[in-house]
């Protein structure tokens, strides 16, 4: 059944700069923030590369409300209270907004710090670490600050789990079992345990570009050798396309149909039939045929196997003509928040009607894509097709067509 839910906010803290006219104006731009990552708990022995964020603030929180948050807890509140205020979710019943956030194991790193900070004392380990440790421990900070009282949850999805947080947020308007839902990608907040975890998988960046971090991140390029972590957090808020929103809102774009599948696959390897199966499923539930695409937003790792597995998925589903950029060779891999994060930059570069360019493609895997290289372009998006794709094979896309 085809989809029409309007998105009426966005939300978005990254790298490259917190909320959204910041984060727009550096997309553009092409700016990167890449560099050894420093955070307490990210590293041993190695040197890993990534871009964290900046200091963060959130209006209309007091810092007491924000002391003793983790940092998944802090990014956060800054994208809810983004997208709260735009949206004026005020002006909702409580009980009529959700909040859907995706991502699991998220605050990693502080877990890590806490534990080797009490190893030769645990009785004095402080006792929120019995609530800190589960993934409804964000549920709980981001609903008690700013009073959501419909259903709160969260899902996990891997890379992946942004987008279902989408497509569950949408099930939730649908269903009428709330009126308005926030998606959230959620930060992760990565320790050096899960850095030498993907290194030792292949999948994040080896030291080829060690001196040179800038050069590092370049998804689909022919040097690619694997991803770049980047700190990252992102939310909408999705409702239904009538009654109308409230006055005043100018939603950004409709989400016309979705896909989820699975590949039946417990590793990390992906699978074109799998992703090529998304693909269908997205378009099949808007109403689109492929060629009606006219940008994309690739999922676009940096893998050295998945990059080469997306594109044949792309390049077979009839994609080829399609604009098509990649926002984590600005922003690194947000991980869990990567597909929410690259929905906001959609949605934000089909308002602006410019496309960001892609940092290092500088020999693209295949040529015969329609890249947007190392200068932005002047381009109305009108139906915009967004690709988020996680471990143990799990395949998401997303169709979001302009309302202009």
């Amino acid at each position: 059944m085809q989809l029409d839910l309007r998105v009426t906010a966005v939300g978005v803290v990254s790298p490259i700069g917190q909320g959204k006219a910041e984060f727009t104006r550096a997309l553009l731009a092409g700016e990167s923030a890449f560099g050894e990552l420093k955070r307490p708990g990210r590293q041993r022995e190695s040197r890993f590369l990534g871009a964290e964020l900046g200091p963060l603030t959130a209006p209309t929180l007091s810092h007491h409300g924000l002391r003793g948050a983790s940092l998944s807890a802090q990014a956060a509140a800054a994208v809810l209270d983004e997208v709260w205020r735009e949206a004026r979710l005020d002006e909702v019943a409580p009980e009529r907004v959700g909040l859907v956030i995706g991502g699991s194991n998220v605050q990693q790193r502080e877990l890590v710090l806490l534990q080797e900070r009490h190893r030769e004392r645990p009785d004095y380990l402080r006792p929120t670490y019995a609530m800190s440790f589960l993934d409804t421990d964000l549920c709980g900070f981001c609903t008690a600050h700013f009073g959501i009282r419909g259903p709160a949850f969260t899902v996990g999805g891997a890379s992946a789990s942004g987008q279902l947080a989408i497509a569950q947020a949408a099930a939730a308007v649908r269903a009428k079992q709330v009126d308005v839902c926030i998606a959230l990608g959620a930060l992760m907040d990565l320790s050096y345990w899960e850095c030498y975890g993907f290194r030792a998988i292949g999948a994040m960046g080896s030291d080829r570009f060690a001196e040179q971090p800038d050069l590092a991140c370049r998804p689909f390029d022919q040097r690619r050798d694997g991803f770049l972590f980047g700190e990252s957090c992102a939310a909408i808020v999705l409702e239904a396309a009538a009654p109308r929103p409230r006055a005043g809102l100018e939603p950004y774009a409709s989400l016309r149909g979705g896909g989820v599948v699975s590949d039946a696959n417990r590793n990390a390897n992906p699978s074109v039939e799998g992703e090529r199966r998304a693909i269908a499923e997205a378009l099949a539930t808007s109403g689109w045929r492929a060629e009606q695409v006219d940008y994309l937003n690739p999922h676009g790792s940096g893998s050295p196997i998945g990059d080469a597995t997306e594109l044949e998925a792309i390049k077979t589903s009839g994609l080829r003509a399609a604009y098509l950029n990649t926002t984590k060779s600005l922003l690194g891999h947000g991980l869990s928040a990567a597909g929410l994060v690259e929905v906001a930059a959609t949605l934000l570069q089909m308002r602006v009607g410019r496309l960001h360019p892609s940092r290092n493609l500088e020999e693209p895997i295949d040529e015969g894509l329609n890249w947007v290289r190392a200068a932005s372009v002047e381009h109305r998006v009108r139906r915009a097709l967004t690709l988020s794709f996680g471990f143990s094979g799990i395949n998401t896309a997303l169709c979001w067509e302009s309302l202009s």
